[in-house]
């Protein structure tokens, strides 16, 4: 679907010198896509010479269309681009370096975000894209059945975890219930784990996998514990429902993102509305909060656009907090910028604001056009894991050939260079 975002009306000083009118173009997705528009009006009456044409395109087919129309020189002038996207567009030469922009700018500079969101855009000391909206990963938990199990508090360290978990166990005793939810078909718990040992997951120069390190197998030995300890149930056939699940009891914590606040808040009942809440998640050795993704979307420039200033103003009118705010306001997308954060919508809001107390402590991922597919791998792994099937030890030296052939193009490249 293409929208014309409305033009201020027609007269004298429209544009400069009563010139026609610079149109870019603008490709933004989903539910974001369709918000988006609402914002546009108003950048164009504060830039009365720039019109924006906007394409709403569906997440499922972003990435296919962004690299069908690299391909074709068709690349809009800018576009939402996904953070784990970032490495695969610089390395087609794709997007602009933002850098210089950055620089001049007077409303946009680095520290007004948070770091490990605001890392996802650099790579080769350069920035291919500005942080536009962010998410992560937190502790959604029942807070009757913690206090319960005995916890004033959800858990803070990787012991107190267990141990809140294994009481929760116990409180189950004879029924079909445990303490966390570990769906084997998500990455993010197993990845978050090994960011929060500080694992890399890769070794020279990023062209072999390091999933065997010492770090990676504290983690990954850590994770193995839930399902040995039966604190977390086996297969992800066992939850239907997550919402359901987490009403009946059948868990009592989960980890996931900030679009499951309102999924909670509309699907579970009227009588459990005040006994579920969110927290940062327990770290390792004291470090509170754990470490966690640092995971959102970005504004890019196409390297190859011929109206960048314009696209650059753009980018700074969706960056200013006023509009963050109101874009949250409308799709339940946390803000990047960290000004954005003193809206009542936030302050008043325990629940969201555990996604900001944790955005103090979130980390990029690999940045390699590969790491998604070793991530899907890493997914496969850990349902093996989950039946404990073989050991931890055979699983890793796996997953480290598995992610070397992944890899293979990579390292001739860099032998090339």
């Amino acid at each position: 679907m293409v929208i014309v975002a409305a033009l201020a009306l027609a007269g004298p000083g429209c544009s400069r010198g009563g010139g026609e009118k610079v149109t870019i173009r603008f490709w933004a997705m989903g539910a974001e896509g369709e918000n988006v528009k609402n914002l546009l009006p108003e950048f164009e009456r504060r830039h009365p010479d720039v019109r924006v044409e906007l394409q709403v395109i569906p997440w499922t087919a972003a990435h296919e269309k962004l690299l069908t129309a690299f391909a074709g020189s068709s690349l809009p002038d800018a576009w939402q681009l996904g953070n784990t996207w970032v490495p695969e567009f610089h390395l087609l030469d794709a997007v602009e370096d933002l850098r210089p922009w950055e620089e001049r700018s007077p409303t946009i500079d680095s520290a007004f975000y948070f770091t490990g969101v605001w890392e996802t855009n650099l790579l080769d000391g350069k920035l291919w894209g500005i942080p536009w909206y962010v998410d992560t990963r937190v502790l959604f938990y029942r807070t009757d059945l913690l206090e319960a199990a005995g916890a004033t508090r959800p858990p803070a360290t990787w012991d107190e975890w267990l141990e809140v978990c294994r009481n929760l166990k116990r409180l189950h005793a004879g029924r079909d219930a445990y303490a966390m939810f570990l769906p084997t078909n998500e990455f993010a718990p197993l990845l978050i784990l090994g960011l929060q040992s500080g694992a890399t997951f890769l070794r020279d120069k990023d062209t072999r996998g390091d999933f065997s390190s010492p770090e990676f197998t504290r983690a990954f030995t850590f994770y193995t514990r839930f399902f040995e300890e039966g604190l977390a149930p086996v297969g992800v056939t066992r939850v239907a429902n997550i919402y359901q699940g987490l009403a009946e009891g059948f868990f009592a914590m989960y980890i996931t993102g900030p679009w499951n606040i309102g999924e909670f808040s509309r699907r579970m009942p009227d009588s459990l509305q005040d006994r579920w809440a969110t927290a940062p998640l327990p770290g390792p050795d004291g470090q509170y909060p754990g470490a966690s993704i640092a995971g959102g979307s970005s504004l890019a420039m196409s390297r190859i656009s011929k109206h960048k200033p314009q696209v650059w103003a753009l980018i700074e009118y969706l960056s200013d907090p006023a509009r963050q705010a109101e874009f949250y306001r409308a799709t339940g997308n946390l803000p990047a910028r960290r000004e954005a954060w003193q809206d009542s919508s936030f302050q008043n809001n325990a629940r969201v604001r555990a996604f900001y107390e944790q955005f103090a402590n979130v980390r990029p991922q690999p940045k390699i056009p590969e790491w998604e597919r070793i991530m899907i791998r890493l997914q496969d792994f850990a349902e093996v894991t989950s039946r404990r099937e073989r050991s931890v030890g055979d699983i890793l030296q796996e997953m480290d050939r598995e992610t070397d052939r992944i890899l293979e193009k990579r390292r001739w490249m860099v032998h090339e260079r």
